[in-house]
C-alpha cells in the first residue's frame, strides 16, 4: 500500500510507523488511522520484525489529537464506529511489543496513541494532555480507561477534568512514561529498549503481553490461571529449552519464536 500520511521504515528487526503531517501537528483523521492500521497488519505479519515503535515526523509534534473541523461535523452514530478505538485497541493487543517514541506534543487522539503503547519514551520537551473537555466531549479512544490504569484513578480523573497538560519530567515522575531524554537521544533511547526486548524469547514477549491485559482486569483466580496456561504453552516451546540450554552453556540465545 501507497502511504501519503505516515512513512514505515524498518532498522533491524525494528519496524517504526511515522505520522508524517507536520504542517497540521501529525493530526489523526481517518486516512492516517487506516494507513496505521494497514501498516500495523504489515509489520505485525513480519517475522523478521521483533519491536513496532510509533513516532511523529519533526520535533514538534508526536500526535496533536483529531482534525477539530472535522470533529465539528461528527453525529452520535459516528461515536459508536470502530474508528480511533478501534485501531488502538488493535495496538494494544499487537502480538509484538510496541514503543511510543513521543517527540513531541502528545494531545487528546495523539496522548491515547501512545497510551495504547506498551511503553512510552519521551523527548524532554513532550508534552502530554486530554483536552476534550475543552470542547465538550470526553477523551473517547480509550482515555478515560487507559490513564487511570496507567497511573490510577485520582490523577487520571484529575487530568481528565482539568485537561492540565504535563511536561514530559512530570509526566515521567507519575508512571505515565518510562524515561525522557534530550531530543536528539529520543532514537538511541528507544532503540536501546527495543533491543532489550528483541534479545528475549518473541513467543515469551506474545505470552506476557496477553496475560497482563487479559489479567489485568479480572479476578486473581482468573488472572493467575491465564498466566499458568500462558506458562504452559511457554514450558513445550523450542526457545524455552533453548533459553535455558544457553544460559547452563553461558552462552546468548538464539530464538526462533516457536
Amino acid at each position: 500500500m501507497h502511504y501519503e500520511n505516515i512513512l514505515v521504515e524498518q532498522t533491524e528487526q525494528i519496524g517504526v510507523i511515522k505520522l508524517n503531517q507536520p504542517d497540521v501537528r501529525n493530526a489523526l483523521d481517518a486516512q492516517t488511522l487506516t494507513e496505521i492500521s494497514d501498516a500495523l497488519d504489515t509489520l505485525e505479519n513480519d517475522e523478521s520484525v521483533g519491536v513496532i515503535v510509533f513516532t511523529g515526523s519533526g520535533e514538534k509534534s508526536f500526535a496533536a489529537g483529531a482534525d477539530i473541523r472535522l470533529l465539528r461535523e461528527k453525529q452520535p452514530l459516528d461515536a459508536l464506529m470502530p474508528g480511533m478505538s478501534g485501531v488502538y485497541r488493535r495496538i494494544e493487543n499487537c502480538n509484538k511489543a510496541t514503543i511510543a517514541a513521543v517527540n513531541g506534543y502528545a494531545l487528546g487522539g495523539g496522548c491515547e496513541l501512545a497510551m495504547a503503547c506498551d511503553i512510552r519514551v519521551a523527548a524532554d520537551h513532550a508534552k502530554f494532555g486530554l483536552p476534550e473537555l475543552n470542547l465538550s466531549i470526553i477523551p473517547g479512544a480509550g482515555g478515560t480507561q487507559r490513564l487511570s490504569r496507567i497511573i490510577g484513578k485520582g490523577r487520571a480523573l484529575d487530568l481528565i477534568l482539568t485537561g492540565e497538560m504535563l511536561t514530559a519530567k512530570q509526566a515521567e515522575e507519575i508512571g505515565l512514561v518510562s524515561k525522557v531524554v534530550p531530543m536528539e537521544e529520543l532514537w538511541h533511547a528507544v532503540k536501546n529498549k527495543a533491543e532489550k526486548i528483541l534479545a528475549k524469547g518473541p513467543l515469551a514477549v506474545r505470552m506476557a503481553k496477553l496475560v497482563f491485559n487479559r489479567g489485568f482486569d479480572t479476578d486473581m483466580d482468573t488472572a493467575l490461571l491465564i498466566e499458568k496456561m500462558a506458562q504452559a504453552v511457554l514450558f513445550g516451546s523450542q526457545d524455552k529449552y533453548e533459553g535455558t540450554q544457553a544460559f547452563l552453556e553461558k552462552r546468548q540465545a538464539s530464538f526462533i519464536g516457536k
